[in-house]
């Protein structure tokens, strides 16, 4: 395996929910936010332009929430493989890891490591179907060819 076999996976279907949600977001509390004018409900209060400015705000802090799901990503190479997901990171080698896996009926793909540890890989959905299955393809490909590099006795790159 060469130095330049490199692999990056993103979700797919994912990110267009994620942003087509985004964007909802924004306009259905940007439209709320100019729609609060005059008194409330009870006529005790009236509406400000903080409180305008505060509806739109919410829109943008909820579509940033719902774009932290685009965050996901998997890169590998022939030293290790970078694992990106909602919240957290994590950078392996091909030493630690036993196998990858994408058992049926689950979400997404992980890694078994040696230490009988799973990390999930949220960037390799089923939803994705074909894309996701080629994915993992691709890093049992990777996986097995540093395996056989250590056991011909070479050094991996």
């Amino acid at each position: 395996m060469s130095d330049s076999a490199q692999i990056r996976l993103k979700p797919r279907r994912v990110r267009v929910v994620c942003w087509a949600s985004a964007i909802a977001l924004v306009v259905v509390f940007g439209l709320l936010a100019t729609s609060l004018s005059g008194p409330t409900g009870n006529g005790y209060g009236t509406f400000q332009r903080g409180d305008q400015f505060a509806m739109a705000g919410l829109g943008v802090f909820g579509a940033l929430a719902v774009l932290l799901f685009t965050r996901p990503r998997v890169e590998a190479d022939a030293r290790g493989v970078r694992v990106r997901n909602v919240i957290g990171s994590y950078e392996l080698p091909w030493e630690v890891v036993r196998g990858v896996r994408f058992d049926r009926g689950a979400p997404w793909a992980s890694l078994e490591l040696h230490d009988d540890d799973l990390l999930p890989m949220v960037a390799l959905q089923a939803a994705d179907k074909e894309f996701a299955v080629e994915g993992v393809r691709a890093l049992r490909r990777l996986h097995q060819a540093h395996l056989a590099a250590l056991a011909g006795g070479g050094t991996p790159r």
